[in-house]
């Protein structure tokens, strides 16, 4: 459905107050009311003032910006985005833009049958090489203009059918993982550009980036990668709400959906507190940590206790996990305020230990209720109800939050199928022994997205929703992967066993 706005209109409501809110998904497109023509400058301009380099064909109207990786100075990130823009004429006078975000990742589980088929900026399509856009290229045979750009092997019009119907959900498949349309830019580049277009003196002042309380400065929006839009998440995120999320521990999918709801969060003004199931006394080193300047000294301070090297690691302490926390560091040493708490009583067993756990969190959001707070744990802690099947008087962290704060929203794991690092009896059925590695984890694909759904009720089992993660992969324990900087492999200092990717014992259900 599409959205017929006219430019004097949507100032006159302060920039299209349906779209305020800069993480609400948008369900429609913008429309420019100017020809594509005069639209067009200010286009290169908004790349240009937020420092996006790109290149651009030549009376194609379509621009493609370079490459950044996701947490923009993280080591560990693993995934780089660019922008591709297309400027589409839909009337003599009007206009807009198909703003598609293109993933690449070293995560080789992501990649398509096919994916040696490249999009270049023409929209022609050329098969991978070295050399060329978008990582792939161009071959030999495929004619290109002097700045080394494809010729389309047709006119971009004709493209029109696959460009307004792409593969899954608005996104066609490239190299080692995805492009997909991102409406979201696409009103965030409206809402710059309109005021400008107008000549309009009183404009919208942007969003601003929640600022870290020891930043001399907030970035700008457009300085900050996040990552594609979580779906959904925008209904979610308000001061002082806790967002609680019941995962399957030891997955790689978990720890980067959490890294990127605070950003994304983050960035569209509000300021995140993520809450983390570690011991409690990990607290002062996490502190330090996302203080520091991530150095190989910091990491080691950071990895240097028992939680780390627990004989039993139970997904909590993975390499993900790890990799979260520095994302999160990055994004607080570039002056996004996120903040990073523990909570977890090892101590204390069953309900004791669950009374504990949700005095530490209400603690937390009662210091400081201008925050929102993501709070990850094993999703029998993140129940809404009373009772479990082993004890029907059981009341969960979870239900004991929701008895004493006001925002407390509950969201289940959903998954596609693929595999976790989880410790459960041994396969012998030995109760007192735990054996731990990866294991199948069965899910029901709802695609790759990431995005969190909400019911008109709760379940049977206290949750308002699901968190989904697409398919999954097991991340082994951070320290056989090395205690100093995550990717290092550096076993020198405290040497660890290479078990990082050894098999469960075969017949044990999994467990969270």
């Amino acid at each position: 459905m599409r959205l017929w706005v006219s430019l004097m209109s949507c100032l006159a409501l302060m920039g299209c107050a349906a779209h305020r809110n800069d993480l609400s998904y948008p369900d429609r497109e913008a429309i420019y009311d100017r020809p594509l023509e005069e639209m067009w400058p200010e286009v290169r301009g908004f790349f240009t003032r937020n420092e996006l380099p790109f290149r651009e064909d030549e009376g194609s109207r379509v621009l493609q910006t370079e490459w950044r990786q996701e947490f923009g100075g993280s080591k560990v990130s693993g995934f780089w985005h660019r922008y591709m823009v297309v400027g589409r004429r839909e009337t003599p006078t009007s206009s807009k833009l198909q703003i598609f975000r293109i993933t690449k990742s070293q995560n080789k589980a992501l990649s398509e049958p096919g994916k040696e088929l490249d999009w270049s900026t023409t929209r022609a399509l050329c098969v991978e090489k070295k050399g060329g856009m978008g990582g792939g290229g161009c071959s030999a045979e495929t004619p290109t203009t002097e700045a080394g750009f494809s010729q389309p092997i047709t006119s971009p019009d004709d493209w029109e059918a696959v460009i307004d119907s792409p593969k899954g959900e608005t996104s066609f498949f490239m190299e080692s993982a995805q492009g997909q349309r991102d409406l979201l830019m696409e009103w965030r580049v409206f809402r710059d550009l309109s005021p400008r277009l107008a000549k309009e003196e009183n404009a919208p002042k942007p969003v601003q980036v929640a600022k870290a309380p020891t930043a001399k400065e907030a970035p700008s929006q457009a300085a900050v990668e996040c990552g594609l839009p979580i779906l959904g998440l925008g209904k979610q995120v308000k001061p002082g709400r806790v967002m609680l999320l019941g995962e399957l521990h030891g997955t790689r999918e978990v720890p980067r959906f959490v890294a990127q709801a605070a950003c994304q969060a983050a960035v569209a003004g509000t300021p995140v507190t993520v809450g983390l199931e570690l011991p409690l006394e990990s607290q002062a080193r996490l502190d330090t940590f996302v203080d520091s300047a991530g150095t190989e000294e910091d990491w080691l301070k950071l990895m240097d206790a028992p939680f780390w090297r627990n004989p039993f690691p139970d997904g909590r302490g993975s390499e993900a996990v790890a990799n979260m926390l520095e994302q999160l560091r990055v994004l607080r040493s570039r002056g996004v305020d996120v903040d990073v708490f523990v909570f977890d009583h090892p101590k204390d067993n069953g309900q004791q230990r669950e009374v504990a756990m949700a005095a530490t969190v209400a603690h937390q959001v009662e210091s400081a209720p201008e925050r929102f707070y993501v709070v990850l744990s094993g999703n029998i802690h993140s129940r809404t109800r009373k009772g479990l099947p082993w004890d029907k008087a059981y009341r969960p962290m979870g239900l004991l939050l929701d008895d004493r704060l006001d925002e407390v929203v509950s969201l289940d794991m959903a998954y596609d199928s693929g595999s976790a690092w989880i410790c459960a009896v041994d396969d012998q059925g030995v109760k007192d022994r735990l054996d731990c590695g990866v294991r199948d984890a069965k899910g029901k694909d709802n695609g790759n997205r990431f995005f969190v759904h909400t019911w008109e009720s709760r379940s049977a089992d206290g949750y308002h929703g699901v968190f989904y993660v697409g398919p999954v992969n097991a991340s082994a324990p951070a320290v056989q992967r090395g205690l100093g900087r995550p990717g290092a492999d550096d076993n020198s200092v405290h040497p660890a066993p290479d078990e990082g990717w050894k098999l469960a014992g075969v017949g044990v259900p999994p467990g969270r």
